[in-house]
């Protein structure tokens, strides 16, 4: 028998998103997408619970992977501008996973912002 998910399904979700939550109902939601790695679908119930110290671990979790995209996100998230040396730090550890393409975003990223 398959394990059912914690998860809502899409329609759900988008239900959840639109309405107002209490702060411990949108960290359990958030909690339950991180359970199955789903970290951008976790997001915004984050947001929704207030839960910066949250996302800005998750934010530095993206930075030792070298997940350019999701540093963005979780930067957005934050309402912080990423300084270069988190951009550089993203480059170098996505250049050591082999992800080429988010070593070369992070690392334009980083010489944007330190012009």
């Amino acid at each position: 028998m398959a394990k059912k998910s914690a998860i809502p399904s899409p329609l759900d979700r988008r239900l959840l998103i639109e309405r107002e939550l209490a702060a411990p109902a949108a960290l359990a939601l958030a909690e339950a997408y991180l359970a199955e790695e789903r970290v951008v679908e976790a997001i915004v119930f984050l947001v929704k619970a207030g839960a910066r110290d949250r996302l800005a671990a998750l934010r530095e979790d993206a930075v030792r992977a070298g997940d350019a995209f999701l540093v963005r996100e979780l930067s957005r998230s934050l309402g912080e501008e990423t300084p270069p040396e988190r951009w550089r730090a993203t480059a170098e550890a996505a250049r050591a996973a082999g992800k080429g393409l988010f070593a070369a975003q992070a690392q334009r990223l980083a010489d944007r912002k330190a012009d």
